[in-house]
């Protein structure tokens, strides 16, 4: 696969290209925002962007949205040295698909990274299914688009995948641990800080009582 990491501190920057590269990916390395975008509207299409927050000339959200605005549904993993939600959730906002906090362990990357390009194989080779309704909610996992009601949700990748797994699980309790190894990765044993800010974030376009948590277990979407 094709990755192109944005990241302008050296080390960090060669550490990551080197576990990618030692996976098997083909890897290109730029060290500032608008490098980042010259090289995804020139080169050959990337399958995933591993991008720092902080950059010179032009920042990680700044590329990000514009990314977005140009229709590039390239996964993107944001790297940011902030852990607080406002941040994570405006990141999360912007078009990010997933985040992850510095410092992190290489394997904890690799295993998000390959997350995200599984996922996206899955996509192109599954099968097509049904719709599903759930109340005023449609979900459309083959056009990975939905409804509630006649209002299209603006969904980002991640969160349309939440959304799915929820839907197809409509009045059950969906623990964290599905959640985590279906929606993210098997091998990935990290926090769940970025389930709760991806559910965060479906509740603010569902409705506050649409996601119900459930301590110590997981999450329900409720039906009407």
């Amino acid at each position: 696969m094709r990755i192109l990491v944005v990241e302008d501190e050296r080390k960090v920057a060669a550490f990551v290209r080197q576990g990618l590269v030692e996976e098997g990916h083909a890897v290109e390395v730029t060290a500032d925002g608008e490098a980042a975008l010259e090289a995804v509207a020139e080169g050959p299409p990337f399958d995933l962007v591993v991008l720092d927050v902080m950059l010179p000339r032009r920042g990680g959200l700044d590329v990000l949205r514009s990314l977005r605005a140009l229709r590039v549904q390239t996964p993107v993993l944001l790297l940011t040295a902030r852990d607080g939600v406002a941040d994570k959730v405006a990141g999360l906002d912007a078009g990010a698909d997933d985040y992850l906090v510095k410092p992190f362990r290489l394997s904890e990357l690799l295993a998000r990274v390959r997350a995200h390009l599984r996922r996206a194989s899955e996509r192109s080779d599954g099968d097509v299914a049904e719709p599903l309704q759930v109340g005023e909610l449609t979900v459309d996992t083959a056009a990975r688009r939905a409804w509630r009601g006649e209002d299209e949700l603006a969904l980002r990748p991640k969160e349309f995948d939440l959304l799915d797994l929820l839907a197809r699980e409509a009045g059950r309790a969906v623990t964290r641990d599905r959640i985590m190894r279906e929606v993210w990765d098997t091998e990935w044993l990290g926090s769940t800080k970025t389930l709760d800010t991806h559910v965060l974030s479906l509740r603010q376009k569902l409705g506050p009582d649409a996601i119900t948590t459930l301590r110590g277990i997981g999450y329900r979407l409720e039906v009407p």
